[in-house]
């Protein structure tokens, strides 16, 4: 691809590590594609981390962690100390508790799923940079007591069955009209599920209940709340 751009203001640039050219350029046309955000650089494998972002001084960096762990997470110990200001978001096979805790000790701020959508990699992108911790929430779903996301956000009113599955749902970046297809009611419905939640957790939109929700299952996370990716659908 081209080389770097100047910086632009208002708009986050993303250095992608892979080691497999499909998975590179996969994430490269998901982070072009995000509004707001700029792949720079050459997408890269791991063992060449600070070449590229001495290169490319990204604001954040995207890793595959695959096979090669060990090397991939050395690569972002060495990233942050060489850039401490860059937000590290890690894309992973293993959903083991003791991975998760291994890559955050790392220096890693995001860690999700290879299926992860688009909006969810974008919002994890600026949450890491504003110094929270991401974990995805398909990985909260399946592990136990160990997992470093034990924390629930608990509402003043709680929410019903059917609002926790709209929220299950916007966590991970789905539209209105995805939302009803995959729960089987029709959009409106959906939009009205929303304006409860967002009413009940006291949230100003979609991304800021998704940041409210994924802020308090993170222990030792900092919540600043971002508004800037979601589009405020209800």
């Amino acid at each position: 691809m081209s080389a770097p751009l100047a910086n632009t203001r208002g708009v986050t640039r993303v250095l992608i590590l892979a080691d497999a050219p499909v998975l590179r350029r996969g994430l490269l046309s998901m982070v072009n594609e995000t509004a707001g955000m700029q792949a720079v650089g050459t997408p890269g494998e791991a063992r060449r981390a600070l070449t590229l972002a001495e290169s490319a001084r990204p604001d954040a960096v995207v890793v595959e962690l695959g096979s090669g762990r060990a090397e991939t997470l050395n690569a972002c110990r060495d990233i942050r100390r060489r850039f401490p200001q860059v937000a590290i978001v890690a894309l992973a096979t293993s959903e083991d508790a003791a991975v998760v805790n291994e890559a955050l000790a790392a220096g890693v701020r995001g860690y999700l799923l290879m299926n992860t959508s688009p909006t969810l990699l974008g919002w994890a992108i600026l949450a890491a940079r504003a110094g929270r911790t991401v974990v995805d929430p398909q990985i909260r779903r399946t592990e136990g007591a160990e997992a470093p996301v034990a924390k629930e956000l608990t509402p003043a009113v709680p929410l019903t069955r059917r609002e926790s599955d709209v929220l299950d749902e916007l966590i991970q970046g789905q539209s209105n009209r995805q939302i009803g297809r995959n729960l089987f009611i029709s959009e409106d419905t959906v939009k009205s599920h929303v304006k409860a939640i967002l009413r009940k957790l006291g949230a100003r939109d979609r991304a800021h209940a998704v940041s409210l929700v994924l802020s308090a299952r993170n222990p030792g996370c900092t919540c600043h709340s971002h508004n800037t990716l979601t589009p405020a659908e209800a």
